[in-house]
């Protein structure tokens, strides 16, 4: 048996959301900043997916959670 586990599956999901017209500004803004922070050109799309998982990640309840939900892990 190898000792790295077989690859989970890393099929992109497209997900389409709305939002309030100040969320997109904000995010826009972010993106802006965040362009000039680090000399890159990323647009929202591409901030948006490390944002959520940032924000999953540092949720502690969340997390919590979802260890104890059964089944699950």
């Amino acid at each position: 048996m190898l000792k790295l586990a077989k690859l989970p599956d890393r099929t992109p999901v497209k997900l389409a959301i709305t939002i309030t017209p100040a969320l997109a500004q904000a995010l826009g803004d972010y993106a802006t900043i965040y362009n000039r922070t680090y000399g890159d050109k990323a647009e929202v799309a591409d901030l948006v997916p490390a944002m959520l998982e940032s924000f999953l990640a540092s949720d502690r309840a969340f997390a919590k959670a979802r260890r104890e939900q059964p089944g699950e892990g």
